[in-house]
């Protein structure tokens, strides 16, 4: 391909055929070059046989004499549209143009390949297009209404000598488009019918259309004509002819205005802007047809009603209709009436507050068509009319009383909430009522009012949250005593109802469908529900009855209660033990003991030494006076006691209201004794151990000071294991010995094994059979001493807990492995052995087979079948 590259200069295949008059522009263009990427070009011109120079790009004296006043007027010039390309454009190219032109460029090659200039023939021919309108005068002005057609037509005839195309248009400027000519319809060179921009979905419609007549007439046809087509029409013609490559070009256009269109739009406007009526009146609304239509049409009215303006037809709703037979549809109390030619007047009777909306009708035009049918032309939908219905409001005052008032906590309290000096009020208005609270505060703060309860207008009522239990517990009751008299009772005031109170009187409307609208609420000033009140006191005092008494004794102490501004009040006690905080069973330090309730019901709180259920009573000896005892008192009863008592004053339907708190000084036992000191310490002769061992872990129990003898003193042991190095979780019960030699285990989840046993009168020993894993960790035991008076009485000494010593358990990894290695060996010898053994049978017996090799020379080549 590069040896066969060359310079080709090229123009178009001719010849070509131009009108007299028009501009002609003829295209030249080089490819495969070498040199510089801007090429030059000379054209010249031949009538016969000798080429005339016309004009070059690079030489501005090439141009011949009888061409220069041409050239410098510009009325031939060159066009370069690239560095490799240019157009040689001669405008009103006449008869004497004819012939023929070569275009040419200077070689800039390193070798002379290709051609260097081409030549086309140019023909120049008669202009015989012709362009008319229907009428002499150029173009003629129609005025018509929205819905009527547009006929206009226009003339085109060619005598040329050439075989030519004509190419017709129809085109449009209107207001909107400014000076810009828009397409509506064409007839093509080609025989197609060719809509323009935006005119397609009519053209389909058939409202568009370009037929052909009789001595060369194109008529253009537009039905339902609306405000987009009034402008300027005008008939575009050009002609085509086919060239010597087959391509359609155009050799001249002409142009003709033909008539001016203003099309009148119809409009449906309602004559009233926004509308405001009374309840029961009637509404009269006129929707006009605004048109200038003079033949015969008739109207079809359709009037909607829709709750907000930007509603669709869809959404909204048909009130009532007309065809244009004049037909209404049927209706009680709207009626529709045909006032004159082009006005249509709507009429609503009686109307409702549910009339109140927005109101737009909507019409449509309808012509006569030649065969007796009826045509609809244009439909408009007029901008929607806001229209007020102002309900008929009652007239009339609300009166609230307080008929009982409270005087101290518990008290009723009664409030009437009437209707007074009511006017204007028909059997179709029903009053309900709402009741608020507000409560009162000393400063200046805004209180919301809280709903107690409300009424609909079928006289359900409905509670707020503050009123909803009392009211279905009957504490608070709502009432319509009369017909304009409605009633609140509360059955048992409360310090809490204190505020004030006020009612709303609201006025129902009953429409025409049978339902209840609101018209009017009327509030109540508000009233007052207080009373003065004192506080509450109640005082408490302990008594100790005995000064002093030693362990096993009976402890016993009084609460008198005596209280203030409380009305007929009862009692409630609880007794509380405040303990050393060494005390293990409670770290808390309070105890609650045992209870005795407003109505003398005694109960056990947090006492639960199952040995001593009947230790402690608690009693009423007076109204204001409570006893508690405690039998066989204990060492580890030692700490201080009091007395909590609640006061108690009857409420509403017999149930008992919380007063105020109170409680009593202290009273301490303390028991002074000079008796043994106990200590306990944990040792193991091997704290480290293997798995499946046995674990001997050992208690070991040391007194101080006084000597007792073993039958005086007795233990509950219990074995504590925390599973971690840092003590840092809760403690495992693993096992316990009680004083009277019972044992108990707690539930293990692994194969080895608990013993707990006594081996002296102070030494404990917890044993652990076949260790495993989880039983490593801090083990420790907790004694609690057992020591008798010499009353003979068993006294519990405070629980003692010994430091925790930590068991590890190792794993035997010499005896974890020989068993399963001298297994392994012995079956792997044993198989092993067993294959050679049957390797042996097998090629001795059962394989062995026969074969005959025929005896072979020892040479230097071998024979094909060995190879």
């Amino acid at each position: 391909l590069a040896f066969c590259r060359a310079r080709v200069v090229r123009v178009p295949k001719g010849p070509l055929i131009r009108v007299v008059g028009t501009e002609v522009v003829i295209p030249c263009s080089v490819s495969d070059y070498d040199g510089p990427s801007e090429q030059n070009f000379d054209w010249e011109f031949s009538r016969e046989t000798d080429f005339v120079r016309i004009v070059s790009t690079w030489d501005s004296t090439f141009t011949s004499e009888e061409y220069q006043k041409r050239v410098g007027h510009g009325d031939i010039k060159l066009r370069r549209s690239s560095n490799d390309a240019v157009e040689l454009v001669i405008r009103n190219i006449q008869p004497t143009d004819q012939g023929r032109y070569k275009c040419s460029t200077p070689s800039t090659d390193a070798t002379v390949q290709g051609n260097y200039d081409a030549e086309v023939q140019v023909k120049v021919i008669s202009d015989g297009l012709s362009v008319s309108g229907s009428k002499a005068r150029s173009s003629m002005s129609l005025k018509l209404s929205e819905g009527d057609s547009i006929k206009l037509r226009c003339s085109a005839i060619t005598t040329s000598p050439e075989h030519t195309h004509l190419h017709v248009t129809w085109q449009i400027k209107s207001g909107s488009s400014g000076s810009t000519w828009r397409d509506i319809l064409s007839l093509t060179h080609e025989g197609k019918f060719q809509p323009g921009p935006g005119y397609e979905e009519r053209y389909r419609n058939g409202d568009i259309r370009l037929d052909t007549g009789a001595n060369d007439t194109y008529r253009l046809s537009v039905s339902q004509a609306s405000s987009v087509d009034g402008g300027a029409y005008r008939c575009l013609v050009s002609e085509w002819v086919r060239g010597a490559d087959s391509s359609w070009q155009k050799i001249q256009e002409k142009s003709v205005e033909i008539a001016s269109v203003a099309i009148q739009r119809t409009d449906v406007v309602i004559s009233t802007s926004n509308v405001s009526v009374t309840e029961r009146d009637s509404l009269d609304l006129t929707c006009n047809i605004t048109t200038d239509r003079s033949g015969i049409f008739q109207a079809e009215v359709m009037w909607y009603f829709s709750a907000s303006p930007d509603d669709t037809l869809s959404d909204a709703q048909v009130l009532l209709s007309m065809d244009h037979d004049s037909v209404v549809s049927d209706s009680t109390l709207i009626s529709l009436s045909h006032v004159d030619r082009n006005s249509y007047h709507l009429l609503v009777r009686d109307v409702d507050v549910e009339d109140s909306g927005y109101y737009f009708c909507q019409a449509a035009v309808w012509v006569p068509l030649h065969n007796g049918s009826w045509h609809k032309v244009v439909e408009r939908t007029s901008a929607p009319v806001s229209v007020v219905v102002t309900a008929l409001e009652p007239d009339y005052e609300v009166f609230l009383n307080a008929s009982k008032t409270p005087k101290f906590s518990d008290d009723p309290t009664e409030l009437n909430c009437m209707i007074t000096n009511a006017q204007d009020t028909e059997a179709n208005i029903r009053f309900t009522v709402s009741w608020y609270y507000r409560k009162r505060l000393r400063s200046d703060d805004v209180v919301t009012e809280e709903l107690l309860a409300t009424m609909d207008a079928d006289w359900t009522l409905l509670l707020g949250d503050r009123s909803r239990e009392r009211t279905q517990n009957g504490e608070i009751i709502f009432s319509k005593k009369a017909a304009d008299t409605f009633s609140l009772r509360i059955q048992w005031t409360s310090e809490s109802d204190r505020g004030d109170y006020f009612c709303v009187i609201s006025a129902w409307s009953r429409h025409r469908n049978n339902t209840w609208v609101k018209s009017k609420d009327v509030t109540s000033a508000s009233v007052s529900i207080f009373w003065a009140t004192q506080d509450y006191t109640l005082t408490v005092e302990a008594v100790k009855l005995k000064p002093f008494f030693v362990a096993g004794h009976t402890f016993e102490m009084t609460c008198k209660v005596s209280s203030k501004n409380i009305k007929t009040p009862r009692y409630s006690v609880l007794i509380t033990a405040e303990k050393p905080l060494t005390d293990q069973s409670n770290p808390n330090g309070t105890t609650r003991i045992i209870s005795l309730n407003q109505d003398s019901v005694v109960r056990l709180e947090d006492w639960t030494d199952q040995t001593r259920v009947d230790g402690v009573v608690l009693e009423k000896v007076q109204e204001n006076e409570f006893r508690y005892r405690m039998y066989q008192t204990q060492i580890s009863d030692a700490g201080l006691y009091r007395c909590v008592v609640t006061a108690w004053s009857p409420g509403g339907g017999g149930m008992w209201r919380e007063a105020v708190n109170g409680l009593s000084n202290p009273i301490q036992i303390d028991f002074q004794t000079s008796g043994p000191v106990f200590n306990v310490s944990v040792h193991s002769d091997n704290p480290t151990i293997y798995q499946g061992e046995l674990a001997d872990l050992l208690c070991i129990v040391t007194t101080e000071g006084m000597a007792l003898e073993p039958d005086d003193m007795s233990f509950d042991v219990s074995w504590f294991a925390v599973r971690s190095f840092a003590l840092d979780r809760e403690p495992v019960l693993l096992a316990s010995l009680d004083r009277r030699g019972i044992i108990t285990q707690s539930r293990r989840n692994g194969s080895s094994d608990l013993s707990l046993e006594r081996i002296s009168p102070l030494e404990f020993r917890l044993r652990v059979h076949g260790c495993e894993d989880h039983d490593f960790g801090n083990h420790y035991c907790v004694v609690t001493p057992w020591v008798r008076s010499a009353t003979g009485i068993w006294q519990r000494e405070p629980d003692i807990k010994a430091k925790p010593i930590f068991l590890s358990v190792k794993m035997d990894v010499l005896n974890a492995f020989k068993y399963p290695l001298l297994i392994g060996i012995g079956l792997a010898t044993v198989i092993g052995l067993l294959s050679c053994l049957i390797g042996y049978c097998s090629s001795r017996w059962c394989c062995k087979k026969e074969v005959q090799e025929t005896r072979r020379e020892r040479r230097r080549l071998m024979s094909m079948e060995m190879d």
